[in-house]
């Protein structure tokens, strides 16, 4: 089977990193327990008009698929795989509140038509006049994963040669609201250096977008080979161990191998554990984590992934996403590891190609 390589990125998020040229350089600072994504200027990238009427996670779906698509330097691909948790949830709250506000009567439809989940992944497909494969995956916080997964498969087996891949979820008033009576998110106002010193359950919730182009063709503009990807609905925390020296073991790898871990820690005290347990099991290997930056949201892997390949291509780690002291010469091997209150688990390998 063929390799799979990122030949390009794009991301959109609570820090400013839609610039390509930039990592990490500025950090957007915060002391809350909801951040919003940091705006590119939408009128570069959408006519104003167009604009207006697309929810912002759309919006922020076709700006990081264009960011990814310019810099591979290709027009077009041979399929658009999207994962989100919650779609266009924006557009989800209106309708609703229209059906209750006007007692079922006189709706509007564009809030119905626009709130579906593939409403993303259609308009990006709108935009590039892309006929091809094009499918979302909506699995709660592995749906990026799912959509890389499939991705893989279908550029192994060469069945496509370009796949634009990517993650986007927004968040939405009344979705939040509910969010924080059941405690998901944080009670307190928080800053991203002290959310790991937190002791309360919970965390802080973001929103973004990452988009990637995958190819089974290595070009001047690729960042890392894609090895393997592996998820478990369920996983107790005391198998984790056994089941990361596993994954790493079908690719003739120990722990000693890994460059890099990139855990999803978000400073819920009921759930970090895991992470803990896996920090532990790599006790001498450097680590880095990004739910600080990125806040927390379905696809926020997708920011992991995104972390991953700007650390291989670059080979720089910020000094901001490092977990430990731990330094290293090179960043050739990294695993991410990511959950989301203990369901969900996510192993993903990357390699320098």
């Amino acid at each position: 089977m063929k390799n799979v390589y990122i030949n390009s990125v794009g991301s959109i998020s609570a820090q400013k990193t839609f610039d390509n040229t930039e990592f990490l350089n500025e950090i957007t600072e915060y002391n809350d327990n909801v951040i919003f994504a940091v705006n590119p200027v939408y009128k570069d990238y959408i006519p104003p008009a167009a604009a207006r009427r697309m929810a912002k996670g759309i919006k922020m779906g076709i700006v990081t698929s264009k960011i990814a698509l310019k810099e591979a330097n290709i027009n077009q691909v041979d399929a658009i795989i999207t994962g989100t948790g919650m779609g266009c949830v924006r557009d989800s709250e209106k309708f609703v509140s229209a059906i209750i506000d006007n007692d079922e009567q006189y709706l509007t439809p564009t809030p119905f038509i626009q709130s579906t989940h593939n409403t993303v992944g259609g308009q990006i497909a709108l935009e590039l006049n892309c006929k091809g494969y094009n499918f979302t995956y909506v699995h709660s916080s592995i749906s990026f994963e799912s959509a890389v997964m499939d991705a893989l498969l279908q550029l192994q087996l060469d069945e496509a040669k370009h796949i634009l891949v990517g993650g986007v979820d927004e968040l939405g008033d009344h979705t939040t609201k509910i969010h924080k009576i059941i405690n998901h998110i944080k009670p307190e106002a928080i800053t991203p250096t002290n959310l790991l010193k937190s002791k309360t359950e919970g965390a802080v919730f973001g929103e973004g977008a990452n988009f990637f182009v995958l190819s089974n063709e290595k070009s001047n503009t690729s960042y890392a080979e894609i090895v393997s990807v592996k998820t478990y609905n369920t996983l107790k925390q005391e198998a984790l161990k056994q089941q990361a020296i596993a994954f790493l073991k079908e690719h003739d790898l120990s722990t000693n191998d890994l460059d890099l871990l990139i855990l999803g820690n978000n400073g819920d005290v009921n759930f970090d554990a895991y992470y803990h347990t896996l920090s532990e099991t790599f006790s001498k290997t450097p680590q880095a984590y990004y739910k600080h930056l990125s806040g927390e949201f379905n696809t926020a892997s997708s920011f992991g992934f995104w972390l991953a390949s700007k650390v291989i291509k670059t080979q720089s780690l910020p000094e901001i996403v490092r977990l430990n002291g731990l330094q290293t010469s090179q960043y050739k091997t990294v695993l991410l590891y990511n959950q989301y209150r203990g369901e969900n688990h996510s192993f993903t390998l990357l390699r320098q190609c």
